[in-house]
C-alpha cells in the first residue's frame, strides 16, 4: 500500500481527497434532498386556497374543482356586482318613497259624500295635487285620504287647511308617514276611449260578500242609469268585496258618486272615480 499525497489508492479506488466525479455525486445528492422537502412542504399547502394579488393586477380568478380540473370564478364576480346593483337600486327605491312621503299629507274625519274631486280641489291653492286617494272605514261614516302633492312646499301649505268645513265636519290635516301606493300602469287607459270609458266608469268598495252581481247591477241601474259593463271581484282573504261599475252615460257615473254610504246588503258601500277602464275579458284558447 502505498501513500501519495495523503491519498489511499485501493485497488483503483482513491480515499481521502474528494474527486470531481464524487463532488457532482453530493450535489445530485444534495439536490434530491431539496426537492423531496420541497414537495414534502408542498404538499401540505390547501389547493384550494386563493393566493392574494394585488387589486389593481388581479385577473379572472380560477378555482379547482373536486375533479382536479379549472372553473372560472368570474360568474362569483358578476353575481356579487348584481347584488351590489341591487341594493343600490333598492336605496334608490327607498329615495323616491322617502320623497313621496314629504310631499304627501294625511287626511281624516272626511265625510262620507264628498268626493275625491271635491277634496283635491280644497288643496288646490295649496300647490299641484298629482294624486288623492280616499280610504273608506267600514266602521265609520267618516273617511280618510292622502294627497301627494308635487312638491314639499305643497304639502306644507296644506297643513294650514286643518280645521276647514268640508261637507258637514272639519277636515284634520297631519303629515304623512306613507306614500301612495302607485295604481299598476298596465291598468291605466291607453287610449282616448279607454279615457273616456273612465269617465263613465266608478269605482265601488265595501261591498257586502253577500250581496251578488246581478243585485249590484240593479241597485246602480235603479238610481243611476244603464250599466254596460261591472266587474265585481274578491277573494276568500277580505270580508269585503270592490267593483268597477261602467255606465253607458258619464252622466250616470257622476250620480252613482251620490251613492256614497248607501246600504247595500248590509254595509255602506263607498263610491269614487275609477282611474282604470273595465277592460273586456280575454278568453282563454280551449285545449283540444
Amino acid at each position: 500500500m502505498a501513500l501519495v499525497e495523503n491519498n489511499v489508492s485501493v485497488e483503483g479506488a482513491s480515499y481521502g481527497k474528494r474527486t470531481p466525479d464524487l463532488a457532482r455525486a453530493e450535489n445530485k445528492g444534495g439536490f434530491n434532498g431539496d426537492m423531496r422537502e420541497l414537495v414534502d412542504l408542498l404538499s401540505k399547502l390547501n389547493p384550494l386556497a386563493e393566493e392574494f394579488i394585488p387589486q389593481p393586477h388581479r385577473s379572472p380568478s380560477f378555482i379547482i374543482n373536486g375533479n382536479g380540473s379549472f372553473a372560472n370564478n368570474s360568474r362569483r364576480k358578476k353575481n356579487n356586482f348584481n347584488q351590489g346593483k341591487r341594493r343600490l337600486n333598492g336605496r334608490n327605491i327607498r329615495a323616491q318613497q322617502e320623497d313621496s312621503v314629504r310631499r304627501t299629507v294625511y287626511v281624516c274625519d272626511i265625510d262620507h259624500q264628498v268626493t275625491e274631486e271635491q277634496l283635491a280641489a280644497l288643496f288646490i291653492n295649496c300647490g299641484q295635487v298629482i294624486d288623492c286617494r280616499i280610504c273608506g272605514d267600514p266602521n265609520s261614516v267618516l273617511r280618510f285620504a292622502f294627497i301627494e302633492f308635487a312638491d314639499e312646499q305643497g304639502a306644507r301649505a296644506a297643513l294650514s287647511l286643518a280645521g276647514t268645513m268640508l261637507g258637514y265636519y272639519p277636515v284634520r290635516v297631519l303629515p304623512s308617514k306613507t306614500a301612495i301606493l302607485p295604481v299598476n300602469p298596465t291598468f291605466l287607459p291607453r287610449s282616448e276611449d279607454e279615457r273616456e270609458m273612465c269617465a263613465r266608469t266608478i269605482y265601488c268598495t265595501n261591498i257586502d260578500k253577500k250581496v251578488s252581481q246581478v243585485e249590484v247591477r240593479m241597485f246602480f241601474e235603479s238610481l243611476c242609469g244603464e250599466v254596460s259593463r261591472l266587474r265585481l271581484l274578491g277573494d276568500h282573504v277580505h270580508s269585503t268585496r270592490i267593483a268597477f261599475v261602467e255606465f253607458v252615460m258619464a252622466e250616470s257615473a257622476i250620480l252613482a258618486l251620490n251613492c256614497s254610504g248607501a246600504i247595500v246588503g248590509s254595509l255602506p258601500i263607498r263610491v269614487s272615480p275609477s282611474k282604470t277602464p273595465v277592460r273586456p275579458r280575454i278568453p282563454h284558447p280551449t285545449m283540444h
